[in-house]
């Protein structure tokens, strides 16, 4: 993905495979100057020029495939917390809960909500950092951070303080350790992309089928307090795994020491960018509507993994081993990142947007179906279906914003993206919670919650279009710059042949 000013590049264009025959115009990345080709950003192309650090291709292997398993940790402890907070929903309702208190799920669903949302709200920020400072640097910085809020949140007596200390200060570490993961693998993978993101994604769904009965078993034996000091391992292991994300050796002939070249904080060569946020990239008109489709369809998605758990205990009460919910949802996710990742592999261009497209139409519908569901069993296969789709639409995100930027600009585009997506994350949960409290049910809020997602479809299918007929309008400008440039070429040449036929007639006379 994109590269830190420390770490150049792997190669230009798309970190697509290529499929199979010739791919068709449409679906090419936009040829000419991408958002970041304008004049200000020419003093750092010139200084990397002058220290000669031409990028070499990515290795496809190698110390890749021991970034591969960091960046899976990361997904897998980050996203398998937070996708299991319903079990953690149900106990903070206990340890923490009143029957005078009816708005408890309101305030309680906020611990999660707001958790998640903050995550994806830093991720503009954390871009910046990435650029600047490297991958390895910003990770292990986030996940020591992260090891401190989600320490802190074991100490707490009361529910408003884990909105500080794991709403803010948990989520705010694991947005530094997240985002780093997904750039570094463009950095080793090219051609492999597809099936590394979803690779990489899947250990959120690991984590996410084991977690749930990890923590039932801890919280019956031990306590909520005491749960949350043994899930402070995961972080504690990710700090080390963010040490994994070495940036490659480039091409130049002038390197770094190998002391400074396997240091934390070496000496960085390149001056840090002069643009902070380059809003530029909302100049490509398929990414802005890309980046209002996706948060428009987030609006019902994080509900199911918060009130999920509740809705279960209130329906079938009598069911044992009521965590197979989440687990169901984790095992075809799983299944979802590794397979729709490798057909992305095949699908041209930005033509991927239409596998998000079909995973928000099944998203949005099984979330309308929870309510209808009477028999455990049915509601199990609800949650299979909805994880399969869940995994497509979060393992073809990176390769999406590849597509629609380029490799110079990726590094910003998703994480403007991620910071958009905050916002309907952290709402929509505390409103489902509120609705429960007002209706007695969960059933208008899971009713509601499954139509974003079609509307957000909806808008995305406007993206393949809107991409083809820039490029055509790109490709008509360049055909007339070649015609103006040919018929240049030959006036010049009729002028020279004039002079000559000129001077000889002279010379004749």
């Amino acid at each position: 993905m994109v590269p830190s000013q420390e770490q150049p590049a792997a190669a230009p264009g798309s970190n697509e495979a290529p499929p199979p025959g010739p791919a068709p115009m449409g679906d090419a990345a936009l040829p000419g100057p991408g958002p970041s080709d304008d004049p200000e950003a020419a003093p750092e192309k010139v200084e990397v020029e002058l220290l000669g650090s031409e990028p070499r291709n990515p290795p496809e292997g190698g110390w890749g495939w021991l970034v591969m398993l960091a960046a899976m940790w990361c997904n897998g402890s980050v996203f398998g917390i937070q996708n299991a907070c319903g079990v953690l929903f149900v106990s903070m309702l206990e340890t923490f809960g009143s029957k005078d208190d009816d708005k408890m799920v309101f305030k309680t669903a906020w611990v999660s909500s707001l958790s998640m949302g903050m995550i994806f709200l830093c991720c503009p920020v954390v871009s910046v950092f990435t650029d600047m400072l490297g991958c390895r640097k910003t990770a292990v910085v986030g996940a020591a951070v992260g090891f401190i809020g989600l320490m802190s949140s074991s100490f707490v007596s009361s529910i408003e303080p884990l909105y500080l200390t794991y709403g803010i200060i948990f989520a705010f570490g694991c947005s530094f350790a997240y985002q780093p993961s997904l750039v570094i693998l463009g950095h080793y993978f090219k051609k492999r992309l597809g099936l590394v993101n979803g690779i990489v994604t899947a250990g959120s769904s690991l984590f996410t089928i084991l977690l749930p009965l990890l923590l039932r078993v801890l919280i019956d034996s031990m306590g909520l307090f005491n749960t949350l000091r043994v899930l402070c391992v995961f972080m504690f292991v990710l700090i080390f795994a963010g040490f994994t994300y070495r940036p490659l050796d480039s091409s130049a002939k002038d390197k770094e020491s190998e002391s400074s070249r396997f240091s934390l904080f070496s000496r960085k060569k390149f001056s840090p960018p002069k643009k902070v946020f380059n809003f530029a990239i909302f100049k490509v008109t398929a990414y802005a509507v890309w980046a209002v489709g996706i948060p428009l369809a987030l609006f019902g998605y994080f509900v199911p993994y918060v009130h999920l758990m509740k809705h279960v205990n209130e329906t079938f009460q009598e069911e044992k081993n009521k965590e197979v919910v989440l687990m169901s949802i984790g095992i075809t996710s799983g299944v979802g990142r590794l397979l729709f990742g490798r057909i992305a592999d095949y699908v041209p261009g930005v033509k991927k947007v239409y596998l998000q497209v079909l995973s928000f139409f099944f998203i949005g519908l099984m979330s309308m179906m929870i309510p209808l569901c009477r028999v455990f069993g049915a509601l199990i296969a609800v949650c299979l279906i909805m994880g399969l789709f869940d995994g497509c639409f979060i393992s073809i995100m990176a390769p999406i914003a590849f597509a629609l930027v380029g490799d110079q600009d990726v590094s910003q585009a998703i994480g403007f993206l991620l910071g958009l997506m905050s916002i309907p994350m952290t709402v929509g949960p505390p409103v489902a919670g509120l609705l429960r409290d007002k209706l007695g049910s969960y059933n208008v809020a899971f009713y509601l919650a499954g139509v974003p997602p079609l509307i957000g479809g909806a808008v995305l299918c406007l993206i393949p279009w809107i991409h083809s007929k820039k490029q055509r309008e790109i490709q008509k400008t360049t055909e007339g710059e070649k015609m103006e440039k040919m018929l240049g070429n030959q006036n010049s040449l009729l002028s020279s042949s004039s002079g000559i036929f000129k001077k000889e007639s002279v010379a004749i006379i």
